[in-house]
């Protein structure tokens, strides 16, 4: 009883996925840096998610793995499911016993699939989407998402929605591979809150931009020093560390964007 997208760009792997489901995000996706990514629904079996991860890590494709998967599942006909594999294999599967509208598409880097859909107008507007998005992986997945969700989406109406994205080595200070991990639970509007979460998700831990990176000298350092000992902090690290924005600082320097929230705050 969802839409999803299961899509791979560059070395990022990801999953978005919106249903009228309580957290869809805790059963629908799953995704290993350099292996592939994963999207099990419509009665979804859960297993298909470390069973299908292990067959890509083994060096099935996605095409190869969902077969495997499918074939084995004496329920397959109210299954199914989308896979990506690292190469960029797709496949998607929709059992005969899948309320409907359900279907799916696929291609390179890509699989969109849904069931208690509007009308295949839903994943029509996704695989277009997708073909034409721009972007890193969790624009292109939100947009995908998004586009599904303006088309019609569930027919049940929205409740749920959820992001995740892996890339080695993306994780929160260079650990793990986990790059985007977010989740709507249970909202009005769930993809555009994911949309929300996603901003804030690339101010708290995205990188600065060195081109725009400002040196901590002159009259900008004593501004900060002020602004810095108003709040009662010591150091700008300090005041970081509080408001989450220690995965922009920069010894010496200071992110635009970091300094409009320091003024910000002393408002």
């Amino acid at each position: 009883m969802t839409f999803s997208v299961v899509g791979r760009h560059g070395d990022a792997l990801g999953v978005a996925v919106a249903s009228k489901f309580l957290a869809v995000g805790s059963a629908v996706p799953a995704a290993e840096a350099g292996v592939g990514a994963v999207a099990t629904q419509s009665y979804a079996n859960l297993a298909y998610r470390p069973d299908g991860l292990a067959m890509l890590r083994d060096g099935r494709s996605a095409p190869e793995t969902l077969d495997a998967l499918t074939s084995a599942d004496g329920e397959r006909d109210s299954r199914q499911a989308g896979i990506v594999d690292a190469s960029g294999r797709s496949a998607t599967f929709t059992g005969t016993g899948c309320h409907d509208w359900a279907g799916g598409r696929s291609g390179e880097d890509y699989a969109v699939q849904g069931n208690i859909l509007t009308g295949p107008e839903v994943v029509d507007a996704m695989e277009r989407t997708w073909l034409a998005a721009t972007g890193d992986l969790a624009d292109r997945l939100l947009a995908t998402l998004a586009a599904g969700d303006g088309a019609g989406g569930d027919r049940r109406g929205r409740q749920s929605a959820a992001l995740l994205v892996v890339r080695a080595g993306s994780g929160y200070g260079g650990q793990g591979d986990v790059e985007v991990d977010l989740r709507s639970d249970e909202h009005p509007a769930p993809v555009g809150e994911l949309r929300r979460m996603l901003d804030l998700h690339r101010l708290y831990f995205g990188k600065p931009d060195p081109a725009t990176l400002l040196d901590l000298e002159g009259e900008l350092a004593e501004e900060v020093g002020r602004r810095l000992s108003a709040l009662g902090f010591p150091t700008l690290a300090d005041w970081a560390g509080v408001e989450n924005y220690e995965e922009r600082m920069v010894d010496g320097k200071i992110d635009p964007l970091v300094l409009t929230k320091l003024r910000e705050a002393g408002r």
